[in-house]
């Protein structure tokens, strides 16, 4: 058999210290994003006033989740973050199945948020006078974040920095202001943490909106090569970037509720849910506020797009490197040291798409975001439940060390929650595509088709490329 060669792409070593890494992982949720466009949708079709409480529940499902993901984590080191865990775990097909399933899931993350920024631009820019069709708009900024995505990693990290910090200051006054004013009508409620409140009717639609909100912080893991000394910046990360996404969106969406009023609170966001923030923003602090929230919804969106780049180029990097798709994706840049061919290939996608959608006069909100968003929520809950399942395979033939806690009790109750949220959401399909469609059908139908190729395309190389087959998951794992 011909000796196959790998490209000689690296990426950057050492780049990346646990701050940086925490704020990729916020990037990629955008927690002004949530807050502004998830939370008031999410209070109207869950579970009312008892949402907070659910991001406390969704948030300690994700922490157990985390307790056998970074046991096992300081055994790989692979760009691929779950695809790597589950090749190690459960076997190379599942692997490739769990790595397919990331990349349209991350895909159609992107399609979705490069509509809400398209279309949040334009609103802003026709209050201005200016006409810009929401696509036109998307493809500019997916050709800045193509040019972002290119410069080297620690770039990238400083300017996500600022970015989440500037959103985190104007919530975090938002947050204070409340408290200033000695709560709201009801005084410090506590209605959202109550067990009746957070388990009512609407529960399960709760867990679909809240559960994308802690969408993507194996960002950890897809930076393992860049970090500085993996086998603690790794973790620390992890667990540091999982408290503060659970205790923001808690603590926030609680004062949220508490300045209206619990018993009001419903009726309130639904005569405008998408300017709530905004009119108490002005209320309580001033119009300057609700400007500053106004112009960093866009700014957060704008992070969450490169991230979400970053992280979609890494799997591409990752995959190319392993040859279970064309070597070229693994090629890097040679100053920067960045997986800049799997960068341009994904824009070029992008631009595609984002041309076909507006040329096609698809509606922002109501499609693009639907149909890219509902993939991506499906897609990245079933491989975190593979993640789970393949951390209790990998520790069963040597434990190395690891506790029972780490290795068994953990994975196995957050693999279970896991499954649960997939069924869970899988039947609130109608939630997330606008109501009865086909693609309540389709969607599902599709992914499970997705993973299904990527293991198609492992059992080919099995058959026509066994060095391939059995390098797959391997590379830079440290076993």
């Amino acid at each position: 058999m011909e000796q196959i060669s790998t490209p000689a792409g690296t990426l950057r070593k050492n780049a990346l210290g646990m701050w940086n890494i925490v704020f990729f992982v916020l990037a990629t949720n955008g927690p002004l994003t949530g807050l502004i466009g998830v939370v008031p949708t999410a209070i109207l079709m869950g579970n009312g006033v008892g949402l907070p409480g659910v991001f406390l529940l969704v948030g300690a499902v994700y922490l157990l989740f985390a307790v056998g993901f970074v046991a096992m984590g300081r055994h790989i080191r692979n760009a691929g973050a779950f695809y790597a865990y589950v090749a190690t775990g459960l076997g190379r097909p599942l692997g490739a199945a769990s790595a397919f399933l990331a990349i349209v899931a991350y895909a159609g993350m992107q399609i979705a948020c490069y509509g809400l920024i398209g279309f949040f631009t334009s609103e802003t820019l026709l209050r201005l006078g200016i006409n810009l069709d929401w696509w036109v708009a998307s493809i500019g900024y997916a050709i800045l974040v193509q040019l972002f995505g290119t410069r080297n990693v620690e770039f990238n990290g400083r300017f996500l920095a600022l970015l989440m910090l500037a959103e985190l200051v104007v919530i975090l006054i938002f947050d204070i202001a409340v408290v200033g004013h000695g709560g709201g009508p009801e005084g410090f409620s506590t209605a959202s943490f109550v067990p009746s409140n957070v388990f009512a009717t609407g529960l399960g639609a709760a867990l679909v909106f809240v559960g994308g909100a802690f969408m993507g912080f194996e960002t950890t893991a897809i930076y393992a090569e860049e970090a500085r000394d993996p086998a603690k910046t790794l973790p620390r990360a992890t667990f540091t970037a999982l408290i503060l996404i659970m205790l923001f969106y808690s603590v926030s969406s609680w004062l949220l509720v508490v300045a209206i009023g619990p018993s009001i609170a419903v009726e309130t966001i639904s005569q405008d849910p998408g300017a709530i923030w905004f009119q108490l923003s002005t209320k309580l602090v001033g119009v300057a506020l609700s400007d500053a929230i106004n112009i960093l919804l866009i700014t957060s969106l704008f992070a969450v797009l490169l991230s979400f780049h970053n992280s979609l180029s890494r799997y591409l990097f990752s995959m190319g490197r392993e040859r279970i798709l064309p070597s070229v994706l693994a090629v890097t840049h040679s100053k920067h040291q960045t997986p800049y061919v799997a960068s341009t290939i994904q824009t070029s996608v992008c631009l595609v798409l984002l041309f076909v959608f507006g040329i096609s006069g698809a509606d922002p909100i109501t499609q693009v975001l639907p149909l890219g968003s509902a993939p991506a929520t499906i897609g990245i809950l079933a491989v975190q439940c593979l993640a789970s399942i393949a951390v209790i395979r990998y520790f069963r033939k040597n434990q190395l060390g690891v506790s029972v806690w780490q290795r068994l009790i953990a994975p196995f109750v957050s693999a279970v929650a896991l499954a649960f949220g997939v069924i869970l959401i899988i039947s609130n399909m109608s939630l997330l595509t606008g109501g009865e469609s086909i693609f309540n059908t389709l969607i599902p139908l599709g992914m499970l088709a997705v993973g299904i190729c990527g293991m198609g395309l492992a059992g080919w190389h099995r058959w026509r490329n066994p060095q391939i087959y059995a390098n797959l998951g391997r590379v830079l794992n440290e076993v």
